[in-house]
């Protein structure tokens, strides 16, 4: 079967580059293995077996890693990789020889003739993660032996050598089973063969050194506990599965690997190499289902964020009715109907991300297109008619009249949200305790979503016959739009000012004005929506995407590094967001009349992606880029918007709105 990501010896050597490519396997309940692609950890959300712990549903790192050797005729070599401070120790990336991704992380290393494998696979649905071990063209049996590393703590945090350890392990008869702490789980390591041993050597591995952690600004040195080390014989041929977890002991780990590896290549049957094919993979890794599996969510990004509602919300169109699967996102929609209070849906959804906080005036209205999206994808007639459109009336009733949030809606039938104190927008960074981008009062693409909340439920109940409801709307939409182009249409830079407040618009450019111009609804005419991509792609184009931030604006940042308030400061003043990139090429398809339409600079901006699978994180689209040339990848490896959108994008080339 062909790679989707090889990696071959010479790569692999390039020391300074390997260490920041970066793999993810993930297991459908928000838990996940990440690490390099020399299995040398770089930051502390890395580990072997991380996954959702406790009422929060917290990740936490159990199995940080195993230090490996494979030896036999009197030598031993290694083959895993850490970082201390000043040295790298083992070296067992001398050896490797390549890295695949596809379908799960495999790992090849040579010693002479012998051929030595690692592959990592999660158990879906499971808390478990299992290791296959292989070897090829040994002449003399093998034994392999591996010393677990546990850190045992939030992902967010580091752990150093404390006498609270419980150093103690049950032994198995094919593993053993400890629990480092009272009140979290216990760890289970067994094995495929019965021809192993575990010798006890309860020890702290001291200062292991997290070097993307040091970059970031933040603390990079932690312990790790090791309670002892397994020697397993391993034959020509052969091969022996470990299987960790903080569920049930895996009896036969050779058995549950034979069944999740045959799940993965029926999977893989319609296999290819391009880009779609790439990003609908990809997408698999966001979409999970909560601990007791009743409702689908999204996981924002990896390795740091959980569940968020906006981003949810903005994501499942892409993520699965770019797939195919409609009902699967109408179920998705309706199971955050629950949550619904005052008009808003919540900032967190509450598994997997803490408590269900209410801090996005907008995360109602982006759930106002998805289903619009969801119904034009050919969602349930029944299900828009009965279920999501009294849920939409019901948003747009309850923010006409709640105060949460700071929002209102003025004489101009416009939406006002947020205070100097809080952001509540998308642009939501925070720096020095005050928003960086403040956008209280009228922000742009909130009022084009209101608007375009208001003329779906007008066509919603057109369409369903109830003209006198829809007049309700008409009446609110007319006025909305007078409001609109009142206050946000600049005649002299033929485009939408960023927000209005206090009589005085922002008349940055950003790219919420292509957000803005680029939905289906809209108050802006043809002739308007021209004008925003015009100069969106005059001064915020770049091969990654839309800036945040014109260049020229005095607030422009266009490098995304330095401090964790130096990042903030960048974030939305100029950083580029990959997902933006659907709604630049949507506003293009409403702008210009089919026969005008040139789809070539459109299919090079989204195809431009595909080298981007190789590097950072790999098989995946990272958080955002640099405005800056030559744009380097930044923030998380992993962003399920910039996969959706862009998987929204394809689909949006290839079957245009008319």
């Amino acid at each position: 079967m062909p790679a989707l990501v090889h990696i071959d010896r010479e790569e692999c050597l390039q020391l300074d580059r390997a260490i920041t490519r970066e793999w993810i396997e993930t297991d459908g309940r928000g838990g996940y293995a990440s690490s390099t692609i020399l299995l040398c950890p770089t930051r502390r959300h890395h580990g072997w077996l991380v996954t959702p712990f406790g009422p929060e549903r917290k990740r936490f790192v159990w199995l940080s890693r195993f230090e490996e050797s494979i030896g036999g005729g009197g030598k031993a070599f290694p083959l895993s990789m850490g970082r201390y401070p000043g040295l790298w120790s083992p070296h067992g990336h001398q050896a490797i020889e390549s890295v695949e991704l596809v379908p799960y992380p495999r790992f090849s290393y040579r010693f002479g003739a012998t051929w030595v494998r690692r592959e990592i696979l999660m158990v879906k649905g499971e808390p478990t993660v299992l290791v296959r071990y292989s070897v090829e063209g040994a002449d003399v049996p093998l034994e392999l032996d591996l010393r677990p590393l546990y850190a045992y703590r939030e992902a967010d945090a580091l752990t150093t050598e404390n006498m609270a350890l419980d150093p103690r392990i049950e032994r198995l008869s094919n593993g053993i089973r400890s629990r480092p702490y009272p009140g979290l789980p216990t760890l289970t390591i067994t094995a495929s063969t019965r021809s192993l041993r575990f010798e006890a050597d309860p020890v702290w591995y001291r200062r292991i050194e997290y070097t993307k952690e040091l970059e970031r600004g933040y603390d990079g040195q932690e312990d790790n506990f090791s309670p002892g080390w397994f020697r397993l014989a391993i034959a020509p041929g052969a091969d022996v599965v470990v299987a960790t977890t903080i569920g049930e002991p895996v009896a036969d780990p050779a058995a549950l690997w034979a069944r999740e590896q045959a799940t993965r290549r029926a999977r893989m049957a319609r296999f290819d190499r391009s880009l779609k094919r790439a990003l609908e993979l990809a997408a698999e890794d966001f979409v999970y289902r909560k601990s007791d599996g009743s409702r689908l969510g999204v996981l924002t990004g990896f390795p740091w964020y959980g569940e968020r509602g906006r981003e949810t919300l903005m994501a499942l169109p892409g993520l699965l009715l770019s797939r195919g699967e409609v009902e699967t996102c109408g179920n998705a929609l309706e199971a955050t109907l629950p949550f619904l209070k005052d008009g808003l849906l919540p900032t967190h959804f509450g598994d997997g991300c803490g408590d269900s906080r209410y801090e996005g005036a907008d995360t109602s209205l982006w759930f106002a297109r998805a289903v619009r999206l969801y119904e034009l994808a050919g969602g349930s007639p029944e299900r828009v008619r009965d279920v999501f459109t009294p849920a939409l009336a019901r948003i747009a009733h309850e923010l006409a009249s709640t105060r949460a949030l700071g929002i209102s809606i003025d004489e101009k039938g416009l939406l006002h949200a947020g205070t100097p104190e809080l952001a509540v927008t998308w642009m939501n960074a925070f720096a020095n305790g005050k928003p960086v981008t403040p956008r209280d009062g009228c922000a742009v693409e909130v009022n084009a979503l209101w608007w375009y909340l208001l003329a779906y439920l007008e066509d919603l109940h057109e369409r369903a016959g109830d003209h006198a409801g829809a007049r309700e709307w008409t009446k609110r939409k007319r006025l909305a739009t007078r409001g609109f182009l009142q206050r946000f249409w600049l005649e002299d830079e033929r485009s939408l000012a960023d927000t209005w407040k206090a009589g005085v618009a922002d008349r940055s450019n950003t790219a919420n004005a292509v957000i803005a111009a680029s939905l289906e609804f809209s108050p802006l005419t043809r002739g308007k929506r021209t004008d925003v991509f015009r100069r969106a792609r005059a001064e915020l184009l770049t091969p990654r995407g839309l800036r945040t931030l014109a260049p020229t604006d005095p607030r422009y940042v266009g490098i995304h590094h330095g401090t964790h308030e130096d990042r903030e400061m960048a974030r939305h003043c100029g950083s580029v967001w990959p997902w933006v990139s659907s709604f630049y090429i949507e506003n293009y398809l409403r702008a210009y009349v089919p026969r005008l339409w040139r789809m070539e600079p459109l299919s090079e901006l989204v195809l431009g992606f595909s080298d981007l699978l190789q590097g950072y994180g790999l098989n995946q689209i990272s958080e955002l880029y640099d405005g800056d040339p030559p744009h380097r990848p930044r923030g998380a490896i992993a962003s399920a918007l910039n996969v959706a959108e862009l998987l929204r994008a394809l689909h949006l080339l290839e079957e245009p709105p008319q």
